[in-house]
């Protein structure tokens, strides 16, 4: 994941931790940041495939609300194998962007000027502008959170 934020001219900083950082609590803990400071990557799987919904740590998706979005059926959690075949990274270390997926982010993302994101493993992260992020995944800003 630096490698591709550093030839895709994404700015945001790389960090790793020797804890892990695969649930927000836990990168918290390690970043010794607010929870409040992070959005998580849920994974879902949807008639169009992978559907990526970027939402704040402490929020959850909408599964109705994204089908509705997409005009399609209410779409499913996706499991730990989909993810790393379809994003190459395992649950817990998932980046808001860096594969191909349908990306929805919560527009309750921007309240924070800076958050955290996954950096493609459980022990690190990335600390990057959630416009970086919109420029970044492409993605349709909207409202996803339940």
């Amino acid at each position: 994941m630096k490698d591709y934020i550093e030839s895709h001219g994404i700015k945001g900083k790389y960090i790793t931790f020797a804890e892990s950082t695969h649930t927000v609590a836990q990168a918290a803990r390690a970043a010794r940041a607010d929870p409040g400071d992070f959005v998580k990557n849920v994974c879902l799987m949807g008639k169009t495939g992978l559907i990526v919904a970027i939402v704040k740590g402490e929020d959850r998706v909408s599964l109705s609300r994204v089908g509705e979005i997409l005009g399609i059926p209410r779409p499913r959690r996706a499991t730990p194998e989909e993810v790393l075949e379809l994003t190459g990274y395992p649950v817990g270390g998932v980046p808001s962007f860096g594969f191909e997926a349908t990306f929805l982010m919560d527009e309750e993302v921007f309240k924070k000027e800076m958050v955290y994101t996954g950096g493609g493993d459980d022990r690190s992260l990335l600390k990057m502008a959630p416009e970086e992020i919109l420029k970044a995944s492409g993605a349709l800003v909207v409202k996803i959170r339940e």
